[in-house]
């Protein structure tokens, strides 16, 4: 009968909420497991362990894995493995055990070939596989690979019980939960991984290093951190460097687990001809294409931003050769070097974060003792696992080599029971005590073995493997010896990687250096005197040299314009624009244009809008402090450097109210200690200057109370020097009221009618 059930009937009701977090925590948990996180013990995402696993089945392997154990004094063996295509590693890999997209694949495949990616590469390459610059490597069929005494290194014991295999994805196949190897991967080339909340970060280091700090804490397990320190200078990086951060920040790291290095390019001076000279880079960051560093170095150079700088050329072949020509012989190359260290990627950090999957799979961020303590531990426990696999072999032979020896000397009686017995294994197997394996090995020995010769050898193989049983079985009941070993082994690892080797030696460079000095930009501009001129409408210009400000081909405008602001300055100098709105501008003094023609609209310099009035121009003074007030007599002092802001938005300093404008912007002068303010109302106050707030940013405190009108001017001045006012007219004189004590009261008042003689306009001037 034909089942018509509604399959809307099999549908469960779920809150969202919690459907969505469980499946979003399996995924997760899946991501931070099993794609990026790097296994402590073999420092390894399953994507490269699959990639090395499936190209040793491939015979892969280096066919010199003996001869290239020698001593670090012998010549390197040669490699006579022959390649196979990418393409062909690649295939294996996502149809046996990487069900993903073979492009990431390959890209795994291409980084653990590169040699400035890598500082052991665990791969050989044949073909293109990127470079420096930046280029991608060719395509999967056109390059091919081979495995690097490293990954040999790596994956040695994989045959000998040292590891666990699980099945594959489609259930076909087996591999490795891990790799055996006593090659220090995962901080020997480092790992970075980013995964659902969490990522990870480790840095390369020198293989003869750690090896060096593995030994000690094999003679002294409870060693300090800073004994470890001593040892491990640092990360190694394979496009060397120097690292220039001190001895604390690297200790505090990796104590830690957490922390960064400031890494400088290599670079030394050049002498030319004349006195010439230009500064060569040899080795460059981490991590940061070549191409990518001359060109953030060339738009220094388009964008006049180092103005020392003249000219950055690439000579490199197979090494790093980048050219940085200065703009002069006279410029100093530490501070032509410090500009780009702060303003290019010719210096950068590396961050640490040692966080990897321990030996039960769970992420934890670890310092450097922990790190490496966990991983002896885990080589200890394949030395054991390996022993015991080799005592399960020695068994088993010694179990044949018993069953051969019976039948050696007995050898007449058992040719006699395999011609005549129906059933010869059943015969000797009851007559001579023998397993079955045993009677099955006679059974099926050839008879060119049945000779005395054979007989000696088989009691001298015996013999052999009844001591090797017996050391092996010393070694396994016995912690001491195991870490005596282990040390032999990793000694013997050393002679491959010594620091006297190239492919051992170290190439980052530690030394400590201060960070980058900030050079001002006024360092980089030719400092001459200029004449600032700012018209009504809004036209700015700088003429060459201190102008008198009173001739007349120095003030000369548009129809129907007129002077605003004009001043000296030098071309060094930032200049402060005010806006009614109580925005605030810089302008630098050597952008201005210059004096020929009108000047442009300083408008088209800064976005500054159509209806907002300019208050004030004017050079700022490094340590100067401003008066600033609004024209509802609120105001504040602000320091000038804190309202420079080199950006055409400019900054907001004053929070002027609704209906009020920016109306005073006044220095403060030298050493003043009281504040006049005088309203349209024509009532003047003294307060002290204490009294007012200095700010970065706000609309301030009120400085005079008002019925009617507003502010009209204010001034700081020194109490005992008296109150000085221009006079008017074209005189120039001014005048100067000594006793200003009578208008001196708190900050707020309304203050009172100004002393005889005041200007009508009620400014100071």
């Amino acid at each position: 009968m034909t089942d018509f059930r509604d399959p809307f009937d099999s549908i469960k009701d779920h809150p969202f909420d919690a459907a969505l977090s469980e499946r979003y925590l399996v995924y997760a948990l899946s991501t931070i497991t099993a794609r990026s996180l790097p296994d402590l013990r073999d420092g390894l995402k399953p994507v490269h362990r699959r990639l090395l696993w499936a190209m040793r089945l491939l015979k892969l392997e280096p066919s010199n894995a003996d001869a290239a154990a020698g001593t670090a004094a012998a010549a390197p063996a040669r490699n006579t493995t022959a390649y196979k295509k990418c393409a062909r590693v690649v295939g294996d890999v996502i149809g046996k055990y990487h069900p993903h997209g073979d492009a990431s694949v390959y890209d795994a495949m291409v980084r653990l070939a590169q040699d400035f990616s890598l500082r052991t590469p665990l791969v050989e390459g044949q073909g293109n596989f990127g470079n420096i610059d930046g280029d991608n490597a060719a395509a999967m069929r056109y390059t091919e690979a081979r495995l690097t005494q490293a990954a040999s290194d790596l994956m040695q014991g994989l045959d000998e019980g040292a590891t666990d295999y699980r099945p594959t994805y489609n259930g076909e196949d087996e591999e490795p939960e891990i790799f055996p190897g006593l090659f220090p991967n995962l901080l020997a080339n480092g790992a970075s991984g980013i995964a659902v909340g969490m990522a990870t970060s480790i840095p390369p280091h020198n293989v003869a290093e750690l090896i060096d700090a593995a030994v000690l804490l094999i003679d002294n397990p409870a060693a300090e951190h800073a004994q470890l320190m001593e040892i491990v200078q640092g990360p190694d990086f394979p496009t060397g460097g120097v690292l220039v951060d001190g001895p604390a920040i690297f200790s505090e790291a990796y104590a830690t687990g957490r922390g960064s290095f400031r890494v400088r390019a290599r670079w030394h001076k050049e002498e030319g001809s004349r006195g010439t000279w230009v500064a060569i880079v040899t080795e460059i960051p981490f991590q940061v294409p070549k191409s990518k560093l001359i060109e953030q170095i060339a738009a220094l150079i388009n964008d006049k931003k180092l103005p020392i700088l003249a000219d950055v050329r690439d000579e490199s072949d197979a090494e790093i050769r980048i050219v940085i020509e200065p703009r002069t012989r006279a410029v100093d190359p530490d501070v032509l070097m410090d500009s780009l260290f702060r303003m290019s990627d010719l210096e950068n950090r590396f961050g640490l974060n040692l966080n990897v999957l321990d030996a039960t799979h769970t992420p934890r961020v670890m310092g450097l003792k922990q790190v490496l303590t966990e991983w002896l531990a885990h080589q200890i426990d394949v030395l054991v696992r390996r022993a015991n696999h080799r005592l399960d072999k020695i068994a088993a032979r010694l179990e044949l080599l018993d069953g051969y020896i019976i039948a050696f000397l007995n050898l007449d009686r058992v040719i006699e029971i395999i011609r005549t017995e129906d059933e010869p294994k059943a015969v000797m197997m009851e007559e001579f005590q023998l397993t079955d394996r045993q009677a099955e090995a006679i059974l099926n020995m050839r008879l060119r073995s049945l000779r005395k010769l054979e007989e000696m050898e088989l009691r001298k193989e015996h013999a052999e493997l009844v001591k090797e049983r017996e050391e092996l079985q010393k070694l396994v009941e016995s912690p001491a010896r195991q870490r005596t070993r282990l040390k032999r082994d990793l000694a013997e690892l050393r002679k491959r990687y010594a620091p006297e080797t190239e492919q051992g030696r170290r190439r980052s460079l530690v030394q400590e250096a201060g960070p980058a000095k900030l050079i001002p930009i006024e360092a980089f501009i030719e400092k001459e005197p200029i004449t600032v001129i700012l018209s009504q409408r809004g036209w700015i210009r700088a003429m060459s040299g201190h102008r008198d400000l009173a001739a007349a081909d120095t003030l000369k405008f548009k129809e129907g314009d007129g002077p605003a602001h004009a001043f000296h300055a030098q071309t060094t100098d930032k200049l402060l624009l005010a806006g009614s709105d109580g925005r605030f501008y810089t302008l630098g003094a050597d952008k201005l244009p210059g004096g020929r023609g009108f000047g442009e609209p300083v408008r088209l310099m800064i976005d500054l809008d159509n209806a907002t009035e300019i208050v004030t121009l004017f050079p700022a003074k490094s340590g100067g402090k401003l008066l600033l007030a609004a024209s509802d007599g609120r105001g504040f002092l602000a320091s000038m450097d804190e309202i420079i802001a080199e950006t055409r938005k400019g900054r907001q300093v004053v929070n002027v109210r609704t209906g009020a404008k920016l109306r005073i912007v006044r220095p403060v002068v030298a050493e003043a200690d009281s504040v006049a303010v005088i309203g349209d109302n024509r009532k003047l106050l003294v307060f002290r200057i204490s009294e007012l707030p200095e700010m970065a940013r706000g609309q301030g405190v009120q400085l005079q109370r008002y019925r009617d009108g507003g502010l009209s001017d204010a001034i700081t001045f020194r109490m005992e020097d008296g109150l000085s006012w221009a006079m008017g007219g074209e005189s120039g004189r001014t005048r100067t009221e000594a006793d200003m004590v009578p208008w001196r009261v708190t900050r707020g008042a309304a203050g009172r009618m100004p002393p005889n003689g005041f200007p009508r306009d009620n400014r100071f001037g």
